[in-house]
C-alpha cells in the first residue's frame, strides 16, 4: 500500500520562506512524478508545482513562478517545495501527491495517491 507523507508546514511572515517536504512509501519513489497542490479556505484545491520521475521537468502555476521551487532527490524518496518570498494569499493546506507514470501534471485527477496534508500560513 503507497503512503504519501508531508512535513515542513508551519507558519512564516510574508517575505519568508519554508521548505515542504515528502516522501512515499510502498513503491519504488522514482516511479512516481510528484506534484503539489494547496486549498485554501473557502477554495477549491489547485495546483501548485509538479516534478517528473526524473526530476528533468517542472511545472508551476503562474501566481508562485519565481518564488517556489519543486525538486527531487529518488536516492533519498524525497521531493521538495521551496517557498520563498511568501505571500498570505499563499496561506492554505498543501498536499503533496504522486503519480504513477507522467502526463497531466496539473491535474490533480491524474494523481494516484495524497498525503493528508500540511498547513501553511503566512501572516502579513
Amino acid at each position: 500500500q503507497v503512503q504519501v507523507v508531508e512535513t515542513g508546514g508551519g507558519l512564516a511572515q510574508a517575505g519568508g520562506s519554508l521548505r515542504l517536504s515528502c516522501t512515499t512509501s510502498g513503491r519504488t519513489f522514482s516511479s512516481f512524478a510528484m506534484g503539489w497542490f494547496r486549498q485554501a479556505p473557502g477554495k477549491e484545491r489547485e495546483f501548485v508545482a509538479a516534478i517528473s520521475w526524473s526530476g528533468g521537468k517542472t511545472y508551476y502555476t503562474d501566481s508562485v513562478k519565481g518564488r517556489f521551487t519543486i525538486s527531487r532527490d529518488n536516492a533519498k524518496n524525497m521531493a521538495y517545495l521551496q517557498m520563498n518570498s511568501l505571500k498570505p494569499d499563499d496561506t492554505a493546506v498543501y498536499y503533496c501527491a504522486a503519480m504513477i507514470g507522467g502526463s497531466a501534471y496539473t491535474t490533480s485527477s491524474a494523481y494516484n495517491y495524497w498525503g493528508q496534508g500540511t498547513q501553511v500560513t503566512v501572516s502579513s
